[in-house]
């Protein structure tokens, strides 16, 4: 077929938008194929590029990529502002992490502790400090630390900034669903749809359900407080994250649950620990309440790259909470995969054979003639998930 693509990419969201957009860049026909676009994780996300304020306990290699995505964040939106003429709402004033409570500070200060330890750039402040820096913080904060390089953009307008970058470089928009990868006539099929991919890949990205609420701030203005503000609030853990144009992104709940419904309670605990930590909140006008699913793998980690037994497919998946700060970092190293069939070492930890089935056991002598020795863990089994984003 003379118009046949060279690279197909199912998933219109960030992820999806600027592999399409890189790989158009390197001289390949694409196709997007989403039958709405912007409508998933994306257009509830509040948008924060956190390599610092979300590096846990046990996640060393995804705190890496993390970090090396956010990195690459100042140059990728302004080239993408540059290729667009759009503001994609990046802002670089960091993140203040806080604690309301004696015990909500020895909680906050644990994970602190643990971030220094592994090198990353945490400075404890104490009250007087943390209202210098924001004087709307309540008096009954105990306590801060500033991430002075954990930023955020907009994904409500990176959505579109992306799709208008692909556009202009050659990649075309198909608005209609992929009911199945071989439905698809091309050389390479990069799966970047989200929890859509589980269905499609038959990979483990199952939904992550997180409610948000928006505010904006009384008289059109603009919020009363400047950087994103991660707190704990009695026990209860909120994020803030204010926008030039007088919103105020207030989130989020994490449920293992598959529907978009919003509940009171989540909406009530949301805006209590909110108006706890930033009392003139309370003025604020609400203006939206919202779900949506983040794709959750079963160790909290993207799958990216090849997949086994699948000639030229391959996954950019089960970003979880970190897709829109992966973006760049996501589809730089698939986009080079396309290209040259070289896997970047950073991408070796997320390759989608670590959920591959475990190796046959013999039934009689419970020898694996692979060498594997079975510990009865199920690599599709949810673990524990983090309560916080």
């Amino acid at each position: 077929m003379l118009n046949r693509p060279d690279v197909a990419v199912v998933g219109a969201g960030p992820v999806g938008l600027a592999i399409a957009w890189r790989c158009a860049q390197r001289g390949l026909r694409v196709v997007v194929h989403d039958a709405a676009p912007g409508s998933g994780a994306s257009h509830v996300a509040a948008g924060m590029l956190a390599p610092v304020a979300e590096a846990y306990f046990g996640e060393h290699e995804l705190t890496g990529l993390l970090t090396a995505s956010a990195a690459r964040w100042p140059a990728f939106a302004a080239e993408l502002t540059a290729a667009t003429g759009l503001d994609v709402g990046y802002r670089t004033e960091g993140t203040l992490m806080v604690g309301l409570t004696a015990d909500d500070l020895a909680e906050a200060r644990r994970l602190w502790a643990y971030q220094q330890g592994i090198g990353l750039p945490v400075t404890p402040l104490r009250p007087s400090a943390l209202r210098d820096r924001e004087p709307a913080l309540a008096p009954r904060v105990r306590g801060g630390a500033l991430a002075a390089t954990d930023h955020q953009v907009d994904p409500r307008r990176l959505v579109p900034a992306l799709r208008t970058a692909a556009e202009r470089a050659g990649a075309t928009l198909v608005p209609a669903a992929v009911r199945s990868l071989s439905d698809l006539d091309t050389d390479v099929t990069v799966v970047a749809a989200g929890c859509g991919a589980a269905a499609l890949t038959g990979l483990p990205v199952r939904p992550v359900k997180g409610q948000v609420v928006r505010l904006r701030a009384p008289g059109g203005g603009a919020p009363g407080f400047r950087h994103v503000i991660r707190g704990y609030a009695d026990g209860e853990h909120v994020y803030l994250v204010p926008r030039d144009d007088g919103e105020v992104v207030v989130g989020a709940t994490v449920e293992e649950r598959s529907d978009t419904d919003v509940s009171a309670g989540a909406v009530l605990r949301l805006l209590r620990a909110a108006v706890d930590l930033l009392p003139e909140l309370a003025e604020y006008d609400l203006v939206e309440t919202l779900a949506g699913l983040r794709p959750g793998t079963p160790d909290n980690a993207p799958i990216l790259g090849l997949l086994p037994g699948r000639p030229g497919v391959l996954a950019a998946t089960g970003h979880h909470r970190h897709g829109i700060v992966l973006t760049p970092v996501t589809a730089d190293l698939i986009a080079e995969l396309v290209v040259t069939g070289a896997t970047d070492p950073l991408l070796a930890p997320f390759a989608p054979a670590r959920f591959a089935p475990p190796p046959t056991v013999d039934a009689r002598s419970g020898h694996d003639p692979s060498g594997h020795d079975p510990s009865g863990h199920d690599p599709f089994a949810p673990e524990k998930e983090h309560t916080w984003n």
